[in-house]
């Protein structure tokens, strides 16, 4: 019997987008599945309580119970450190490998070995966050060497109304810093259901695009050992970048 590949994904419980849109990157794989803990994160801004929520102890129990599903990695699907600094991240895949034994990576963090693996210092992004939240964003990827050249932002902070904003608005925004010609654009948000419209925008910019459900599916699947070639259909992210 062929091995299975099993993918573990830290999940905030608001989230409507990435356990449908993970499954279905996955679906044509021969044996992977992804497996899910949610931890509780309904508001994303600057406020104590709100930043309160990225607490690593809840975020360990989460990945405590994944492990007990014998998961190959484990991912914090969310892009926190993005506003929290990209060390929290860092310390936090170290905490879950010492408390699980099994390799830890994130969003943000698979994101920013693209952007750097691919040359693209000179990126756009595109969120649904509050003016804030996309400051402190724009300001940590300065100080890791990147220029964001162009964003939008859609001033939310309600994690569940992430999930409901629509495809044509995504294609808007993701059109609009495209004019600006960034290397590669970032859909920074694992509660946007953009992956899908991946494809259709790569194909009308010519901008590579990297959507944050996307970039910790494909590191994830590099740390199980699976050639992320076989996932096709969800962008240029899985072809062409080893």
């Amino acid at each position: 019997m062929k091995k299975r590949t099993l993918l573990g994904m830290l999940t905030p419980s608001s989230n409507t987008s990435l356990e449908p849109l993970t499954s279905a990157m996955v679906a044509g794989l021969p044996d992977v599945s992804a497996h899910f803990a949610r931890f509780p994160v309904t508001e994303i801004s600057l406020s104590d309580q709100a930043l309160g929520q990225f607490d690593d102890s809840k975020i360990i129990q989460a990945a405590q119970l994944l492990a007990d599903a014998k998961v190959d990695v484990i991912a914090w699907n969310g892009t926190s450190s993005g506003w929290l600094g990209f060390e929290a991240d860092e310390r936090l895949c170290r905490r879950i490998t010492e408390a699980t034994g099994i390799p830890a990576t994130t969003s943000v963090l698979a994101l920013n070995e693209i952007l750097r693996k691919t040359g693209a210092q000179d990126f756009g992004l595109v969120t649904p966050y509050l003016d804030d939240v996309q400051t402190k964003i724009v300001d940590n990827y300065r100080r890791s060497g990147f220029n964001c050249v162009d964003e939008r932002h859609l001033n939310l902070k309600v994690n569940f109304s992430f999930s409901e904003v629509a495809g044509d608005e995504i294609r808007r925004m993701v059109r609009e810093v495209a004019q600006a010609k960034p290397k590669a654009i970032s859909i920074f948000c694992t509660n946007l259901n953009a992956a899908h419209l991946v494809p259709e925008l790569e194909r009308e910019t010519g901008i590579p695009i990297y959507d944050t459900i996307a970039t910790v599916v494909w590191k994830s699947l590099q740390l199980a050992d699976y050639d992320t070639r076989c996932v096709t259909g969800w962008g240029r992210l899985f072809n062409e970048v080893v």
